[in-house]
């Protein structure tokens, strides 16, 4: 499994941490090991651009994803066939704005929207209430299982 992350937002992020969140997230959702995803993070302007530019939508936004593949979670018996999943690009200005909205960490903020943009490349949306009951849970299960191999790993 290759995952690139790029940092070119002039934010010092934990990259490690963001590379570890993503290799569980798709080993949880049984995608192949040789599948590939591009992790990007921008300044504001950067983001802004690429909104205005894909959604047709003002202003910077928090993460957008730029799916390659159509890849779709596997199961245990069938993984997902090697890939190219796709981008996930943040703005760590973004979502350190969001984090102190929400009262954690601007890295709690940028586990939750890696965490989404990854679903977002394996076909998951929020459009329709069903599918966001469906979307927002898997993520919920994805960040406490991350959180909970992270204290195993200092232990």
């Amino acid at each position: 499994m290759t995952i690139e992350i790029t940092n070119e937002s002039g934010v010092d992020v934990d990259e490690t941490v963001l590379l570890r969140l993503t290799a569980h997230n798709l080993a949880e959702v049984n995608v192949s090991p040789d599948a590939d995803v591009a992790i990007l993070l921008v300044d504001e302007g950067a983001m802004e651009a690429l909104h205005v530019q894909w959604m047709d939508e003002p202003g910077p936004t928090d993460v957008l994803s730029f799916p390659m593949d159509e890849l779709r979670p596997g199961t245990q018996e069938q993984p997902t066939p090697p890939g190219l999943l796709g981008d996930i690009v943040l703005c760590p200005q973004v979502a350190e704005t969001q984090a102190q909205a929400a009262g954690h960490s601007t890295l709690d903020e940028l586990i939750l929207l890696t965490t989404h943009g990854l679903l977002h490349l394996l076909g998951f949306d929020h459009a329709e209430p069903d599918e966001e009951r469906e979307m927002f849970g898997l993520q919920r299960e994805l960040i406490a299982a991350f959180h909970a191999s992270e204290r195993r790993r200092r232990a």
